[in-house]
């Protein structure tokens, strides 16, 4: 049985009136497709065309051998569900972890993506890791586990049950491998970074470099780090404004 909170409310959105687009939207370290369930389905119903990968060894991928998988293996993920799919002109938006991924991402098929966001997301810089920023973790482990939930961390305690619920370890491969980068996310029409202002968390110089770079949009939004859970309608409008 779906989540209650992440059904699709058919009076919070009216239906669309101007242009679809084509979305792409790619999950945090721990989760899994599971976790955009309320804003895809919101943005479906909108008229938008959303595909949200599970990336290999979490979630419904989890029986996959996690000390293959790697950074590279999660943006092969990204590309090849944009690529067999015929996407173009895309919004690609990365949560958390996921900005290693989508930058990755834009390294290999610019062309394809009209528009980027990090979401609460990394902004990598050349031969870095996820791991050179998250120094507690144990990257001689090959599952790293799921880190701990405590109350507050969302709006309602019933999300943060449901999300542990679903939460699988993450690849240890994925966070130690460092990302190449040569800067072509830089290059992209549109730039977006949308900050979760309702924990003190590691963005705020982020959101900063985004108001004052040219070419790229800056956005807060009053909720903990897992804004797609915590703030579903907010995320769609703001998303939609990204396009």
């Amino acid at each position: 049985m779906s989540h209650p909170s992440h059904h699709a409310d058919p009076h919070a959105a009216s239906a669309p009136t101007g242009a679809t687009f084509v979305l792409v939207l790619v999950h945090g370290a721990w989760a899994g497709a599971w976790a955009w369930a309320g804003v895809a389905a919101r943005l479906r119903a909108r008229g938008h065309r959303v595909h949200v990968p599970t990336l290999s060894g979490l979630g419904e991928r989890s029986h996959l051998p996690g000390h293959v998988i790697d950074l590279d293996t999660h943006i092969d993920d990204v590309v090849n569900e944009i690529l067999w799919n015929d996407l173009d002109g895309i919004v690609l938006v990365g949560h958390s972890y996921s900005g290693f991924v989508v930058t990755g991402v834009a390294e290999r098929i610019a062309s394809r993506i009209a528009s980027i966001v990090y979401l609460e997301a990394f902004i990598p810089e050349d031969g870095q890791s996820f791991a050179d920023l998250a120094t507690w973790m144990d990257p001689s482990v090959p599952m790293t586990p799921v880190p701990p939930s405590s109350p507050g961390d969302y709006l309602r305690e019933s999300d943060r049950t449901w999300v542990d619920a679903k939460a699988t370890p993450q690849p240890t491969g994925s966070f130690t491998q460092k990302l190449r980068v040569g800067g072509a996310y830089r290059d992209l029409p549109k730039k977006a970074f949308v900050l979760a202002t309702g924990w003190d968390g590691p963005f705020a110089q982020a959101l900063q470099n985004a108001r004052s770079t040219p070419g790229w949009s800056a956005y807060e939004i009053d909720c903990g780090h897992d804004v797609p859970v915590d703030k579903p309608d907010e995320l769609v409008a703001i998303l939609e404004a990204c396009a």
